[in-house]
């Protein structure tokens, strides 16, 4: 069995999965040191379901925890950012473009030095060692733990990250240290930026980390832990202490994943409403389709693999006005239980329209028959255009998909939603974010930028595909599960010899 966790801003859900299908569930709220809510939330489903423990075999954890950190700009340490890259890209310094009030977190210790790499792995220039160890004095002077350091096209070679990595902890030992080889991608700025995000959460990834082995021990749970990342695919707990900006944007990915999981479909449009938005996307093969453009992360743009998904206010905790031609953007969110009119409160929301139109069942009905039939209609009506012309924007094809709607929120859909094929609910829709963390599976991957030509592209491509299945084996998959479910490969016409960006995911399942 697997328990699956999704450990939100709001609630704290837990799921424990057999060969049959969801055993038992629960959501709890989220607690301010994350570990006690875990623990409370597991322990609930295991007494729910009855469950021996000693038949569990991993927990899987998705959190919003490292997102949430950077939009609120808390927990983040200083960054010491060294850029291997002169005498080339100097015109536009580290961060540039960045919020100054992040920037004032991060803080301004910033050294850019000779170094980095061509696209084919030739030098820009030797490696700046002496600079480099004096960005090091710099930091320990400064008292900073923690450093990030990018060179050009560090994805084709890392050897110069390497060595500036092992001067640094020569100057300053105890220091934390993001690579951008590690990050991947390729884009010098964004890729920069993911390491001085990455370097600034190392002390809470640590943290969060322990919070969660720490409610794995309370529980007897003596078992493989795993977090999700922001591709559907999972990575083990120590990963996640080096490199925390890979779970971000993990909570509507596993919304998604479980939500085709749940209803035995591949290819579908998904929405997952909760209480104050609605998160819509797209999946093929099972897995979501992935953003083709940078990912603003707390006003940064960053090279992070994110979902392609939109986010339209619309959701459980909505307000209701001008007698229902208006709902959301603005939400109750959390407060639903105590402000919604449903609950005994005084505020009309999309929750007390779906009780009142009488296709939901929670709280009291008899509370929201004040509620005209008229303002039922409008605000209805005012749901269904919302969902109806959003579904439609992130559509790709003309074809229709079905629509599977998962979240807490997903009561308040009872009509047919143009542009779609069928609507579908799921069973256990409401924790379909913690079902996706359940049944994730590792993943490898392989970039590149080469030259391909017809003569030499099948071999290209084998290695490529070869890569991306031993980097899926190292991360803990099983070799016969193994499958190869993307190929990217984008011309970059800007660059001589016209060479391609080659990208290969592979995916397999744990050995459980």
């Amino acid at each position: 069995m697997k328990v699956g966790v999704d450990v939100g801003g709001t609630n704290t859900d837990a799921v424990i999965i057999g060969e049959s299908g969801v055993i038992s569930w629960k959501k709890t709220p989220t607690t301010e040191d994350v570990y006690s809510g875990i623990v409370t939330a597991i322990s609930d489903a295991i007494e729910a379901g009855d469950v021996d423990i000693g038949k569990i075999d991993c927990v899987m954890i998705g959190t919003t925890q490292f997102t949430n950190a950077v939009i609120e700009r808390r927990a983040l340490l200083p960054v010491g950012i060294v850029r291997l890259a002169l005498p080339a890209a100097s015109a536009i310094p580290p961060l540039t473009d960045w919020p100054v009030d992040l920037v004032e977190v991060i803080g301004s210790n910033v050294h850019q030095v000779g170094g980095g790499y061509e696209f084919d792995g030739q030098e820009i220039a030797p490696l700046d060692e002496l600079a480099v160890a004096e960005a090091g004095r710099s930091m320990r002077r400064s008292g900073i733990e923690t450093a990030a350091v990018t060179s050009v096209f560090a994805p084709i070679n890392r050897a110069m990250e390497d060595r500036a990595a092992e001067i640094l902890r020569n100057e300053v030992p105890d220091i934390r240290i993001s690579l951008s080889s590690d990050l991947g991608q390729f884009g010098l700025l964004p890729r920069e930026n993911s390491t001085i995000i990455n370097a600034s959460l190392s002390a809470l990834a640590s943290r969060v980390v322990d919070a969660f082995k720490r409610a794995l021990r309370n529980l007897g749970l003596d078992v493989p832990l795993f977090i999700s990342q922001n591709d559907g695919t999972l990575m083990r707990a120590d990963a996640v202490e080096r490199y925390p900006v890979l779970t971000f944007a993990s909570g509507p990915t596993n919304s998604m994943r479980g939500a085709v999981h749940l209803a035995g479909i591949t290819d579908a449009m998904v929405v997952d409403i909760g209480g104050t938005t609605s998160d819509i996307g797209m999946l093929r093969n099972g897995f979501p389709r992935q953003s083709t453009h940078f990912v603003d992360v707390g006003g940064v743009k960053t090279n992070f693999r994110m979902p392609d998904i939109l986010a339209v206010g619309l959701g459980g905790g909505s307000l209701v006005r001008d007698g229902g031609d208006r709902v959301g953007p603005d939400s109750v969110g959390y407060q639903l239980t105590k402000r919604a009119v449903c609950f005994g409160g005084d505020t009309i929301t999309a929750t007390d329209i779906a009780v009142a139109g009488g296709w939901a069942d929670v709280g009291d009905a008899s509370l929201v028959k004040s509620i005209s039939r008229d303002i039922i209609a409008r605000a209805r009506e005012r749901m269904r255009e919302i969902l109806d012309v959003n579904v439609e924007r992130m559509k790709t094809e003309a074809g229709d998909l079905p629509l599977l709607v998962v979240g807490g929120g997903s009561i308040l859909v009872d009509w047919p939603v143009r542009s779609v094929s069928n609507v579908v609910r799921p069973d256990y829709s409401s924790v379909a974010n913690a079902v996706g963390a359940a049944i994730a599976q590792v993943s490898g991957e392989c970039e590149r930028v080469l030259s391909i030509t017809e003569t030499n592209r099948n071999s290209i491509l084998d290695d490529a595909r070869d890569e991306a299945r031993q980097n899926a084996i190292d991360a803990g998959a099983l070799p016969e599960s193994i499958e190869i479910i993307e190929v990217e490969q984008i011309p970059i016409s800007y660059l001589p010899g016209n060479p391609t960006r080659l990208r290969v995911k592979a995916v397999g399942d744990l050995p459980v």
